[in-house]
């Protein structure tokens, strides 16, 4: 993506099937790009887009559950995949719905990207399950949910008697830890495909925690950034 002679790498958000292009930009005071595209951008002017890059795409489609992890603007490809779940009817397999899950983290509620649209995906779809991290968000509200990191998290809604795998005491702890979420269903970590997209520090320990829950790396795709 280029404006004004300024280059940037940023996702599609929207599903493929739309004849339109939606990218997520989170504004960085003094940043390169991003000031300008919010605050200059107007309708009408021409901007430059290459691409696609990158390798973080759906696998075929199968029976099994889809986990999704994200922080910030990271959610933004992985937005355009659940939309097009969704509208295909590859969120069901054989005329079953499988679960698709969400873990999408920021600091604060005012940080969290489409949280609209995610809840409204939750609400008409009981099989889609949404779940906000908020670090930072209980200081200044009555905030009851997930606060802990995305890959902790995720720890805490798998399903302890479906992990095969033998877990370091680190990882019992968090498996063995009840949600902070309304979600009651539970995932199987022997029965998913993973998808996940943020910063590279962020990727990698997500990457490797599912791994560590004995998740093939096949059926983990994942790109980083910053």
């Amino acid at each position: 993506f280029k404006y004004n002679g300024i280059p940037r790498a940023y996702s599609i958000a929207n599903s493929p099937t739309e004849d339109e292009l939606e990218i997520c930009v989170r504004r960085v005071p003094g940043g390169a790009l991003s000031p300008q595209l919010c605050d200059e951008l107007a309708v009408g002017e021409e901007v430059t887009v290459r691409g696609p890059y990158g390798d973080l795409v759906l696998s075929d489609h199968s029976p099994r559950t889809t986990v999704f992890l994200a922080t910030g603007t990271g959610v933004a490809p992985l937005k355009s995949m659940i939309e097009y779940l969704f509208e295909t009817g590859r969120d069901a397999y054989a005329g079953q719905p499988r679960d698709v899950w969400l873990f999408l983290g920021t600091a604060w509620l005012d940080d969290l990207p489409y949280r609209e649209a995610f809840r409204r995906l939750e609400r008409e779809h009981e099989h889609f399950h949404f779940v906000p991290c908020l670090s930072r968000e209980p200081i200044l509200s009555d905030w009851s949910g997930e606060t802990d990191y995305i890959q902790h998290a995720l720890l805490k809604h798998v399903d302890p008697t479906a992990v095969a795998a033998p877990l370091s005491e680190e990882l019992e702890g968090w498996v063995r830890q009840d949600p902070d979420s309304d979600v009651e269903a539970r995932i199987d970590p022997g029965n998913i495909d993973v998808y996940a997209c943020g910063i590279n520090a962020m990727v990698y320990s997500l990457v490797r925690a599912v791994e560590r829950l004995g998740v093939p790396p096949e059926r983990i795709e994942s790109e980083g950034f910053g």
